[in-house]
């Protein structure tokens, strides 16, 4: 018999939001998207889950238990235990409580202002995936290398094709998911393709994506963890979903 991804009407709607925050180096980017999530839909955010590592330094650990501090059951910090940035997210998808996920960052390359519009869309589309698009109209890059700017544009259009879809950004990690959609997927990645391994699974079982306008500007403080060679990788799992068996890709 095959396996099938848990129906729509298990979900009875929208009912809150968990929000996942990696931490590595990050003090005021982290209290600053906090804070206009915060400001713009807080009755709608259920859960911040603030993930940190062996290498997050100190500041950053002292700026999350400013917020754990004040309302520990809506701000909980934690210590990955699988590897890397796919590692912390898929150990924080095991401890969301919400009825929706929010993947994103927390050195405002991810623009907080575009949670509200990621959880309308949750409410409107509560089984479907929106993930946000740097490339539609109303999105933009902002301090992004040019060479890699092309390359992301040509990257774009090719899995586009391969995956017979219109999306325009497949590998930007800031978008909602159905929780029991992301506890019911089998991930692999533990490192940044994770954000591709994302949308490309879901894609490949049938799940709907939505698109929103988002704008991408270069973080403020500290260095990206992803190097430009590790780009390359994204070839490998997003061919290898796209040609999965599909009852591989569900635990």
């Amino acid at each position: 018999m095959s396996k099938t991804l848990p129906s729509a009407d298990s979900e009875s709607g929208f009912k809150a939001a968990s929000i996942i925050l990696p931490i590595m180096n990050e003090t005021h980017s982290l209290s600053k998207t906090i804070e206009i999530i915060e400001s713009e839909c807080a009755d709608l955010v259920g859960q911040y889950l603030i993930v940190a590592c062996d290498r997050t330094e100190e500041e950053s650990l002292k700026r999350a238990r400013v917020f754990t501090s004040r309302d520990s059951d809506r701000f909980q910090l934690f210590f990955q235990e699988l590897p890397f940035l796919g590692g912390a997210m898929r150990d924080a998808f095991s401890r969301v409580s919400g009825s929706h996920v929010v993947m994103m960052a927390s050195d405002l390359e991810t623009d907080p202002h575009d949670v509200k519009h990621l959880i309308s869309m949750a409410q409107r589309y509560p089984a479907d995936i929106t993930t946000c698009s740097r490339w539609v109209k109303g999105g933009d890059f902002a301090g992004y290398d040019k060479l890699k700017l092309v390359l992301n544009y040509l990257f774009q259009k090719f899995f586009s094709l391969v995956f017979s879809c219109n999306l325009s950004d497949m590998t930007y990690g800031y978008r909602i998911f159905p929780t029991a959609l992301v506890k019911s997927v089998a991930w692999q990645e533990v490192r940044h393709p994770f954000l591709f391994e994302t949308l490309v699974k879901p894609l490949r079982l049938g799940v709907k994506v939505h698109e929103i306008p988002s704008q991408w500007k270069a973080r403020e403080e500290g260095e990206s963890q992803n190097t430009f060679l590790r780009n390359f990788e994204y070839f490998r799992t997003g061919l290898a979903a796209r040609f999965a068996d599909r009852d591989s890709l569900i635990l």
